[in-house]
């Protein structure tokens, strides 16, 4: 199962997309994706891997493609790309997990993820990473609410 690494952020996403678009009229070889966006491949690949588990993009002999989902993306007011990411995140993990769990704290759901062998958080800061992946992922897309400790999956059509 995929997952979201620690370090993707969705400026990160809209970034990627915005540069593969607009400099590479949506077709680049990672190198010169790298070159543009002054960022180290291996910063870089993160979100690469992300964008593309998510379906904004594609990757293949060195290339990143962008996806008519992409592209819808990047045309898309914010609560319609709220929508697009929210209907993407349910297939990588954390995401996974906490829907199996419905309702969870951060703790629940990082031994959860480890029961399950997801390894992306298991460094000494990963439930705090976890926690901003929950939040900046799930909560801005509206598929997590937040009621007191506790996170609740919305339900969606779907799930």
């Amino acid at each position: 199962m995929e997952s979201i690494h620690p370090s993707a952020r969705i400026a990160d996403l809209l970034g990627l997309l915005m540069v593969l678009n607009n400099t590479f009229e949506g077709r680049a070889d990672l190198y010169e994706l790298e070159k543009e966006m002054e960022v180290d491949l291996d910063d870089l690949m993160p979100i690469v891997y992300l964008t593309n588990n998510l379906g904004f993009v594609t990757i293949g002999k060195g290339d990143i493609i962008i996806t008519d989902k992409g592209i819808e993306f990047l045309k898309s007011n914010i609560r319609k790309r709220k929508e697009l990411i929210r209907e993407s995140l349910i297939k990588v993990e954390p995401f996974v997990t906490a829907k199996e769990l419905r309702e969870f704290d951060i703790e629940t759901l990082y031994f959860a993820l480890l029961r399950k062998g997801v390894k992306d958080y298991t460094s000494p800061e990963g439930m705090q990473l976890l926690e901003i992946i929950i939040n900046e992922w799930g909560v801005y897309s509206g598929l997590i609410t937040r009621k007191g400790g506790k996170y609740v999956v919305k339900d969606y059509q779907g799930f």
